[in-house]
Protein backbone atom coordinates (compact mmCIF):
# COMPACT_ATOMS: atom_id res chain seq x y z
CA UNK A 1 0.00 0.00 0.00
CA UNK A 2 1.64 3.17 -1.08
CA UNK A 3 1.44 6.05 1.44
CA UNK A 4 -1.06 7.65 -0.97
CA UNK A 5 -3.08 5.14 -0.53
CA UNK A 6 -2.69 4.85 2.96
CA UNK A 7 -3.11 9.06 3.83
CA UNK A 8 -6.34 8.69 1.17
CA UNK A 9 -7.74 5.72 2.89
CA UNK A 10 -7.29 7.73 6.50
CA UNK A 11 -8.61 10.75 5.11
CA UNK A 12 -11.52 9.11 3.67
CA UNK A 13 -12.04 7.33 6.88
CA UNK A 14 -12.05 10.35 9.16
CA UNK A 15 -15.02 12.07 6.34
CA UNK A 16 -17.36 8.78 6.43
CA UNK A 17 -16.78 6.86 9.81
CA UNK A 18 -17.66 7.19 13.06
CA UNK A 19 -15.38 5.81 15.65
CA UNK A 20 -16.39 4.73 18.97
CA UNK A 21 -14.84 5.32 22.41
CA UNK A 22 -12.39 7.48 21.00
CA UNK A 23 -12.54 11.38 21.26
CA UNK A 24 -13.15 13.05 17.36
CA UNK A 25 -10.55 15.77 18.06
CA UNK A 26 -8.08 12.73 18.07
CA UNK A 27 -9.17 10.95 15.31
CA UNK A 28 -8.82 14.09 13.28
CA UNK A 29 -5.64 15.24 14.45
CA UNK A 30 -3.39 11.53 13.99
CA UNK A 31 -5.99 9.38 12.24
CA UNK A 32 -7.12 6.28 12.10
CA UNK A 33 -4.88 3.03 11.99
CA UNK A 34 -4.80 1.68 8.28
CA UNK A 35 -4.56 -2.26 8.61
CA UNK A 36 -3.07 -3.48 5.24
CA UNK A 37 -2.91 -6.88 5.89
CA UNK A 38 -2.23 -9.97 8.57
CA UNK A 39 -0.60 -13.71 8.17
CA UNK A 40 -0.40 -15.86 11.32
CA UNK A 41 0.35 -13.36 14.57
CA UNK A 42 1.68 -10.49 12.06
CA UNK A 43 -0.24 -7.31 10.92
CA UNK A 44 1.39 -4.64 8.56
CA UNK A 45 -0.24 -1.47 8.36
CA UNK A 46 -0.63 0.86 5.93
CA UNK A 47 2.85 2.03 5.91
CA UNK A 48 3.84 -1.58 5.47
CA UNK A 49 5.69 -1.89 9.04
CA UNK A 50 5.14 -5.51 10.59
CA UNK A 51 3.70 -5.62 13.95
CA UNK A 52 3.67 -9.21 16.16
CA UNK A 53 0.01 -9.15 17.44
CA UNK A 54 -0.08 -10.03 20.95
CA UNK A 55 -4.03 -8.46 21.63
CA UNK A 56 -5.64 -10.23 19.23
CA UNK A 57 -6.98 -8.00 17.17
CA UNK A 58 -7.59 -5.50 20.81
CA UNK A 59 -10.95 -6.73 21.19
CA UNK A 60 -9.10 -10.36 21.97
CA UNK A 61 -11.69 -12.38 19.14
CA UNK A 62 -8.76 -13.40 16.71
CA UNK A 63 -8.29 -16.55 18.53
CA UNK A 64 -6.14 -18.15 15.23
CA UNK A 65 -4.55 -15.27 14.31
CA UNK A 66 -4.57 -14.07 10.16
CA UNK A 67 -5.16 -15.64 6.90
CA UNK A 68 -6.46 -18.99 7.93
CA UNK A 69 -7.56 -20.97 4.61
CA UNK A 70 -9.35 -23.38 6.38
CA UNK A 71 -11.88 -21.17 8.01
CA UNK A 72 -11.98 -18.82 5.00
CA UNK A 73 -12.68 -21.91 3.03
CA UNK A 74 -14.84 -23.09 5.43
CA UNK A 75 -17.22 -19.84 4.90
CA UNK A 76 -16.82 -19.75 1.35
CA UNK A 77 -18.09 -23.12 0.60
CA UNK A 78 -21.02 -22.75 2.86
CA UNK A 79 -22.16 -19.50 1.14
CA UNK A 80 -22.45 -20.76 -2.04
CA UNK A 81 -24.05 -23.56 -0.57
CA UNK A 82 -26.29 -21.65 1.08
CA UNK A 83 -25.44 -18.34 2.88
CA UNK A 84 -28.89 -17.52 4.53
CA UNK A 85 -31.59 -19.08 4.96
CA UNK A 86 -34.06 -16.86 7.42
CA UNK A 87 -34.46 -17.14 10.82
CA UNK A 88 -37.45 -17.64 13.09
CA UNK A 89 -38.80 -21.09 12.39
CA UNK A 90 -35.75 -22.22 9.76
CA UNK A 91 -32.84 -23.72 10.93
CA UNK A 92 -29.41 -24.83 8.70
CA UNK A 93 -27.28 -28.02 8.88
CA UNK A 94 -24.20 -25.94 9.71
CA UNK A 95 -26.53 -23.78 12.33
CA UNK A 96 -27.86 -27.38 14.09
CA UNK A 97 -24.25 -29.01 14.18
CA UNK A 98 -22.64 -25.95 15.66
CA UNK A 99 -25.86 -26.07 18.39
CA UNK A 100 -24.67 -29.57 19.47
CA UNK A 101 -21.06 -28.92 19.45
CA UNK A 102 -22.20 -26.12 21.89
CA UNK A 103 -23.80 -27.99 23.88
CA UNK A 104 -20.63 -30.71 24.10
CA UNK A 105 -18.47 -28.38 25.52
CA UNK A 106 -19.93 -26.28 27.81
CA UNK A 107 -20.36 -27.65 31.55
CA UNK A 108 -23.06 -28.86 32.91
CA UNK A 109 -26.20 -29.31 31.26
CA UNK A 110 -26.60 -25.95 29.10
CA UNK A 111 -28.12 -27.65 25.70
CA UNK A 112 -29.90 -25.13 24.10
CA UNK A 113 -28.53 -22.36 22.25
CA UNK A 114 -29.85 -19.07 20.80
CA UNK A 115 -27.66 -17.61 17.97
CA UNK A 116 -26.74 -13.66 17.63
CA UNK A 117 -24.06 -11.16 15.86
CA UNK A 118 -22.05 -10.52 18.79
CA UNK A 119 -21.77 -9.67 21.94
CA UNK A 120 -23.65 -7.54 23.15
CA UNK A 121 -26.51 -9.07 21.67
CA UNK A 122 -26.15 -11.98 23.32
CA UNK A 123 -26.53 -10.23 26.42
CA UNK A 124 -29.75 -8.62 25.45
CA UNK A 125 -30.46 -12.58 24.78
CA UNK A 126 -29.59 -13.87 27.66
CA UNK A 127 -31.46 -11.60 30.02
CA UNK A 128 -34.71 -11.82 28.29
CA UNK A 129 -34.23 -15.55 28.40
CA UNK A 130 -34.13 -14.63 32.12
CA UNK A 131 -36.78 -12.82 32.49
CA UNK A 132 -39.12 -14.42 30.37
CA UNK A 133 -38.43 -17.55 32.48
CA UNK A 134 -38.76 -16.40 35.72
CA UNK A 135 -41.98 -15.08 34.48
CA UNK A 136 -42.88 -18.52 32.05
CA UNK A 137 -42.13 -20.67 34.98
CA UNK A 138 -44.37 -19.18 37.20
CA UNK A 139 -42.03 -18.80 39.88
CA UNK A 140 -41.14 -14.97 39.70
CA UNK A 141 -44.07 -13.40 37.67
CA UNK A 142 -42.78 -10.13 38.44
CA UNK A 143 -39.39 -10.29 38.30
CA UNK A 144 -37.61 -7.35 35.72
CA UNK A 145 -34.30 -6.58 37.86
CA UNK A 146 -30.80 -7.66 37.28
CA UNK A 147 -27.72 -7.48 39.31
CA UNK A 148 -24.53 -6.89 37.75
CA UNK A 149 -21.20 -5.53 39.12
CA UNK A 150 -18.86 -2.35 39.18
CA UNK A 151 -16.21 -2.05 36.52
CA UNK A 152 -18.11 -4.28 34.41
CA UNK A 153 -18.51 -4.62 30.85
CA UNK A 154 -21.54 -6.45 29.29
CA UNK A 155 -21.64 -4.32 25.82
CA UNK A 156 -23.19 -1.58 24.35
CA UNK A 157 -26.59 -1.85 22.99
CA UNK A 158 -29.25 -0.21 25.28
CA UNK A 159 -29.89 -3.14 27.86
CA UNK A 160 -26.60 -4.50 28.09
CA UNK A 161 -25.02 -0.92 28.32
CA UNK A 162 -27.27 -0.55 31.01
CA UNK A 163 -25.57 -3.17 33.12
CA UNK A 164 -22.02 -1.58 32.19
CA UNK A 165 -19.86 0.52 34.28
CA UNK A 166 -16.85 0.02 32.20
CA UNK A 167 -15.50 2.20 29.28
CA UNK A 168 -17.33 5.20 28.44
CA UNK A 169 -20.24 3.53 26.71
CA UNK A 170 -22.22 3.77 30.26
CA UNK A 171 -20.94 7.95 30.17
CA UNK A 172 -24.28 9.03 28.55
CA UNK A 173 -27.12 11.37 29.78
CA UNK A 174 -29.60 9.31 28.65
CA UNK A 175 -32.12 6.71 31.39
CA UNK A 176 -30.76 3.22 31.02
CA UNK A 177 -32.88 0.15 31.32
CA UNK A 178 -34.50 -0.15 34.60
CA UNK A 179 -33.98 -2.40 37.77
CA UNK A 180 -30.13 -2.90 37.17
CA UNK A 181 -28.24 -2.14 40.48
CA UNK A 182 -24.70 -3.18 40.84
CA UNK A 183 -22.13 -3.94 43.02
CA UNK A 184 -18.75 -4.30 44.02
CA UNK A 185 -16.48 -6.57 42.25
CA UNK A 186 -14.00 -8.77 42.78
CA UNK A 187 -10.34 -7.38 41.77
CA UNK A 188 -6.83 -8.62 42.17
CA UNK A 189 -4.04 -6.39 43.93
CA UNK A 190 -6.03 -3.61 44.63
CA UNK A 191 -9.86 -2.82 46.11
CA UNK A 192 -11.89 -0.01 47.47
CA UNK A 193 -11.61 -1.20 50.61
CA UNK A 194 -8.04 -1.54 51.14
CA UNK A 195 -8.84 -5.20 52.20
CA UNK A 196 -6.75 -8.80 51.85
CA UNK A 197 -7.53 -10.32 48.37
CA UNK A 198 -9.53 -13.28 50.07
CA UNK A 199 -11.49 -11.20 52.45
CA UNK A 200 -12.64 -9.21 49.67
CA UNK A 201 -13.87 -11.31 47.76
CA UNK A 202 -16.02 -12.56 50.37
CA UNK A 203 -17.24 -9.29 50.90
CA UNK A 204 -18.39 -9.09 46.76
CA UNK A 205 -19.75 -12.39 47.54
CA UNK A 206 -21.93 -11.62 50.78
CA UNK A 207 -22.74 -8.26 49.02
CA UNK A 208 -24.52 -10.08 46.11
CA UNK A 209 -26.84 -11.86 49.19
CA UNK A 210 -27.68 -8.47 50.68
CA UNK A 211 -28.21 -6.91 47.33
CA UNK A 212 -31.17 -9.72 46.49
CA UNK A 213 -32.62 -8.73 49.61
CA UNK A 214 -32.36 -5.15 49.29
CA UNK A 215 -34.54 -5.09 46.14
CA UNK A 216 -36.60 -8.09 46.65
CA UNK A 217 -36.01 -11.72 45.67
CA UNK A 218 -39.03 -12.23 43.97
CA UNK A 219 -38.62 -9.11 41.77
CA UNK A 220 -34.59 -9.79 40.83
CA UNK A 221 -34.53 -12.31 37.55
CA UNK A 222 -30.44 -12.93 37.26
CA UNK A 223 -27.53 -11.70 38.37
CA UNK A 224 -24.73 -11.46 35.52
CA UNK A 225 -20.50 -11.26 35.79
CA UNK A 226 -17.58 -12.03 33.57
CA UNK A 227 -16.23 -15.13 35.17
CA UNK A 228 -12.65 -12.99 34.56
CA UNK A 229 -13.12 -9.21 34.34
CA UNK A 230 -11.34 -6.97 32.08
CA UNK A 231 -11.58 -3.66 33.63
CA UNK A 232 -7.58 -2.97 34.69
CA UNK A 233 -6.61 -6.06 32.56
CA UNK A 234 -7.37 -9.97 33.40
CA UNK A 235 -9.23 -9.95 37.23
CA UNK A 236 -9.27 -13.06 38.20
CA UNK A 237 -11.07 -14.08 41.33
CA UNK A 238 -11.48 -17.10 43.72
CA UNK A 239 -13.03 -20.32 43.21
CA UNK A 240 -14.72 -19.79 46.14
CA UNK A 241 -16.11 -16.29 45.03
CA UNK A 242 -17.90 -18.01 42.16
CA UNK A 243 -19.04 -21.11 44.41
CA UNK A 244 -20.58 -18.86 46.81
CA UNK A 245 -22.22 -17.25 44.31
CA UNK A 246 -23.74 -20.15 42.88
CA UNK A 247 -24.75 -20.83 46.23
CA UNK A 248 -26.78 -17.87 46.74
CA UNK A 249 -28.39 -17.26 43.37
CA UNK A 250 -29.96 -21.00 44.33
CA UNK A 251 -30.95 -19.78 47.21
CA UNK A 252 -33.12 -16.99 46.18
CA UNK A 253 -34.20 -18.58 42.91
CA UNK A 254 -32.08 -15.65 40.99
CA UNK A 255 -30.44 -16.93 37.40
CA UNK A 256 -26.71 -16.56 37.70
CA UNK A 257 -25.96 -15.81 33.73
CA UNK A 258 -21.93 -15.72 33.12
CA UNK A 259 -20.79 -13.53 30.30
CA UNK A 260 -18.41 -15.22 28.22
CA UNK A 261 -17.91 -13.10 25.48
CA UNK A 262 -14.03 -12.60 26.21
CA UNK A 263 -13.23 -16.01 27.64
CA UNK A 264 -14.59 -18.79 25.85
CA UNK A 265 -13.17 -21.13 23.23
CA UNK A 266 -9.54 -20.78 24.79
CA UNK A 267 -8.45 -17.77 25.76
CA UNK A 268 -8.04 -18.62 29.41
CA UNK A 269 -6.80 -22.30 28.67
CA UNK A 270 -10.40 -23.72 28.98
CA UNK A 271 -13.04 -24.31 26.61
CA UNK A 272 -14.83 -22.04 28.97
CA UNK A 273 -13.24 -19.90 31.77
CA UNK A 274 -16.11 -20.91 34.02
CA UNK A 275 -14.46 -24.27 34.20
CA UNK A 276 -11.64 -22.49 36.33
CA UNK A 277 -14.41 -22.39 38.64
CA UNK A 278 -15.91 -25.43 38.89
CA UNK A 279 -19.31 -23.58 38.57
CA UNK A 280 -22.24 -24.29 36.37
CA UNK A 281 -24.19 -21.21 35.33
CA UNK A 282 -28.09 -20.70 34.35
CA UNK A 283 -27.34 -19.07 31.51
CA UNK A 284 -23.96 -18.43 29.14
CA UNK A 285 -22.57 -16.03 26.87
CA UNK A 286 -20.34 -16.01 24.13
CA UNK A 287 -19.08 -14.96 21.06
CA UNK A 288 -15.35 -12.92 19.77
CA UNK A 289 -13.26 -16.61 19.35
CA UNK A 290 -16.31 -18.34 18.95
CA UNK A 291 -15.74 -17.92 15.35
CA UNK A 292 -11.71 -16.63 16.01
CA UNK A 293 -13.28 -12.98 14.52
CA UNK A 294 -13.50 -14.03 10.70
CA UNK A 295 -17.32 -13.90 11.05
CA UNK A 296 -19.90 -11.61 13.35
CA UNK A 297 -21.31 -14.73 15.71
CA UNK A 298 -22.25 -14.74 18.76
CA UNK A 299 -24.49 -17.01 21.51
CA UNK A 300 -26.27 -17.78 24.27
CA UNK A 301 -26.50 -21.24 26.23
CA UNK A 302 -28.80 -22.23 28.61
CA UNK A 303 -30.37 -25.49 30.12
CA UNK A 304 -33.94 -27.14 28.53
CA UNK A 305 -35.39 -26.72 31.75
CA UNK A 306 -35.10 -22.90 31.36
CA UNK A 307 -35.59 -22.86 27.45
CA UNK A 308 -38.67 -24.97 27.93
CA UNK A 309 -40.37 -23.09 30.32
CA UNK A 310 -40.58 -19.97 27.81
CA UNK A 311 -43.66 -21.06 25.99
CA UNK A 312 -43.10 -18.03 23.51
CA UNK A 313 -39.99 -16.57 23.40
CA UNK A 314 -40.75 -12.33 22.74
CA UNK A 315 -37.56 -11.81 20.74
CA UNK A 316 -35.48 -11.96 16.96
CA UNK A 317 -32.77 -11.07 15.20
CA UNK A 318 -32.04 -11.10 11.51
CA UNK A 319 -28.80 -13.00 10.66
CA UNK A 320 -29.55 -15.59 14.31
CA UNK A 321 -28.24 -18.68 13.12
CA UNK A 322 -26.58 -17.06 9.88
CA UNK A 323 -25.04 -20.13 7.82
CA UNK A 324 -21.88 -18.70 6.32
CA UNK A 325 -20.93 -17.33 10.45
CA UNK A 326 -22.04 -20.63 11.92
CA UNK A 327 -19.01 -22.85 9.12
CA UNK A 328 -16.70 -20.41 10.01
CA UNK A 329 -17.06 -21.57 14.39
CA UNK A 330 -16.87 -24.85 13.53
CA UNK A 331 -13.80 -25.00 11.56
CA UNK A 332 -12.42 -23.02 14.53
CA UNK A 333 -13.74 -25.68 16.56
CA UNK A 334 -12.12 -27.88 14.45
CA UNK A 335 -8.88 -26.71 14.41
CA UNK A 336 -8.61 -25.85 17.90
CA UNK A 337 -9.55 -29.65 18.71
CA UNK A 338 -7.01 -30.82 16.11
CA UNK A 339 -4.23 -28.96 17.12
CA UNK A 340 -4.62 -29.07 20.75
CA UNK A 341 -4.72 -25.26 21.00
CA UNK A 342 -6.75 -25.24 24.32
CA UNK A 343 -4.08 -27.32 26.45
CA UNK A 344 -1.19 -25.40 24.62
CA UNK A 345 -2.61 -21.93 25.53
CA UNK A 346 -2.62 -23.47 29.00
CA UNK A 347 0.74 -24.44 29.30
CA UNK A 348 1.80 -20.81 27.49
CA UNK A 349 0.01 -19.06 30.77
CA UNK A 350 2.31 -21.05 33.15
CA UNK A 351 5.49 -20.22 30.61
CA UNK A 352 4.23 -16.76 30.16
CA UNK A 353 3.80 -16.09 33.70
CA UNK A 354 7.03 -17.66 34.58
CA UNK A 355 9.14 -15.20 32.00
CA UNK A 356 7.44 -12.09 33.23
CA UNK A 357 8.05 -12.49 36.81
CA UNK A 358 11.37 -13.20 36.43
CA UNK A 359 12.06 -10.25 34.35
CA UNK A 360 10.10 -7.91 35.79
CA UNK A 361 8.56 -8.68 39.04
CA UNK A 362 11.34 -7.03 41.04
CA UNK A 363 10.68 -3.66 38.67
CA UNK A 364 9.61 -0.84 41.10
CA UNK A 365 6.80 0.37 39.12
CA UNK A 366 5.27 -2.91 38.43
CA UNK A 367 3.10 -4.18 41.22
CA UNK A 368 0.60 -7.02 39.88
CA UNK A 369 1.37 -9.68 37.65
CA UNK A 370 -1.18 -12.00 36.50
CA UNK A 371 -3.17 -14.03 34.16
CA UNK A 372 -4.58 -17.20 32.85
CA UNK A 373 -3.79 -18.88 29.59
CA UNK A 374 -3.06 -16.38 26.74
CA UNK A 375 -5.05 -13.62 28.76
CA UNK A 376 -2.34 -11.32 31.12
CA UNK A 377 -1.94 -7.96 32.58
CA UNK A 378 1.16 -5.93 34.23
CA UNK A 379 -0.84 -3.91 36.57
CA UNK A 380 1.54 -0.66 37.27
CA UNK A 381 1.69 1.28 40.70
CA UNK A 382 3.81 4.13 41.63
CA UNK A 383 4.72 2.91 45.14
CA UNK A 384 4.98 -0.86 45.53
CA UNK A 385 4.81 -0.19 49.39
CA UNK A 386 1.38 1.10 49.36
CA UNK A 387 0.16 -0.21 45.74
CA UNK A 388 -0.39 3.45 44.99
CA UNK A 389 -1.86 4.42 41.53
CA UNK A 390 0.20 4.86 38.67
CA UNK A 391 0.16 8.15 36.40
CA UNK A 392 -3.50 7.24 34.45
CA UNK A 393 -0.61 8.20 31.39
CA UNK A 394 2.25 5.67 31.98
CA UNK A 395 0.56 2.08 31.01
CA UNK A 396 -0.45 3.84 27.58
CA UNK A 397 3.03 5.15 27.02
CA UNK A 398 5.08 1.80 27.63
CA UNK A 399 2.02 0.22 25.43
CA UNK A 400 3.12 2.67 22.45
CA UNK A 401 6.27 2.33 23.01
CA UNK A 402 6.24 -1.71 22.47
CA UNK A 403 4.06 -0.70 19.63
CA UNK A 404 7.09 1.45 18.37
CA UNK A 405 9.26 -1.82 19.24
CA UNK A 406 6.73 -3.43 16.71
CA UNK A 407 4.93 -5.53 19.34
CA UNK A 408 1.03 -4.87 20.40
CA UNK A 409 -0.35 -4.95 23.49
CA UNK A 410 -3.13 -3.37 25.05
CA UNK A 411 -3.22 -0.56 27.88
CA UNK A 412 -6.10 -1.02 30.15
CA UNK A 413 -6.86 1.76 32.95
CA UNK A 414 -3.63 0.89 35.23
CA UNK A 415 -2.44 -2.30 33.57
CA UNK A 416 -1.31 -3.45 30.17
CA UNK A 417 -3.23 -6.54 28.78
CA UNK A 418 -1.51 -9.08 26.31
CA UNK A 419 -3.86 -11.64 24.81
CA UNK A 420 -2.34 -13.55 21.95
CA UNK A 421 -4.20 -15.87 19.32
CA UNK A 422 -4.06 -19.11 20.43
CA UNK A 423 -1.64 -19.97 17.81
CA UNK A 424 1.22 -17.85 19.45
CA UNK A 425 4.51 -19.52 20.73
CA UNK A 426 7.05 -19.52 23.15
CA UNK A 427 9.33 -17.11 21.15
CA UNK A 428 6.22 -14.89 20.44
CA UNK A 429 6.15 -15.08 24.42
CA UNK A 430 9.81 -14.07 24.81
CA UNK A 431 9.93 -11.35 22.21
CA UNK A 432 7.02 -9.99 24.32
CA UNK A 433 8.84 -10.18 27.76
CA UNK A 434 12.36 -8.78 26.10
CA UNK A 435 10.01 -5.62 24.53
CA UNK A 436 8.29 -5.30 27.74
CA UNK A 437 11.66 -4.76 29.83
CA UNK A 438 12.92 -2.43 27.42
CA UNK A 439 9.85 -0.16 26.80
CA UNK A 440 9.51 -0.05 30.89
CA UNK A 441 12.72 0.81 31.15
CA UNK A 442 12.60 3.94 28.96
CA UNK A 443 9.54 4.74 29.88
CA UNK A 444 8.85 4.96 33.39
CA UNK A 445 11.95 6.94 33.58
CA UNK A 446 9.50 9.79 33.08
CA UNK A 447 7.75 9.33 35.64
CA UNK A 448 7.84 9.43 39.50
CA UNK A 449 7.88 5.87 40.86
CA UNK A 450 9.29 5.24 44.62
CA UNK A 451 12.56 2.74 44.78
Amino acid sequence: MSNALKNDLASLAIDHCIFPIVDAADIRRDGPAVIESGSGLTITDGAGVPHLDMISAYTRANSLGYGNHEVAKAMYDQQVRMHYAGTVSIVTEPMVQLAQQLASLAPGDLSRAFFVSGGSEAVESAVKIAKQYQIGSGKKPHAYKIISRWNAYHGATAGAMALTNHLSVANTPDPMMPGVSKIPNPSNYRNPFGMGEDEYFAFCADYLEQQILHEGPELVAAFIGEPVMQANGTQIPSKAYWQRVREICDKYGVLLIIDEVICCFGRTGKWFATEHFDVVPDIITMAKALTAGYAPMGAVLTTEAIADAIPHFRHVHTFSGHAGCAAAALAVIAIKKRENLIQKAADNGVYFQAALKDALGDHPCVGDIRGLGHWHAIDFTSDRRTKALPDPRMPKAIADRMKAMGVLVGAAGTAIEVAPALIATKADFDRTVETFKEAIEAVTKQYAIAA
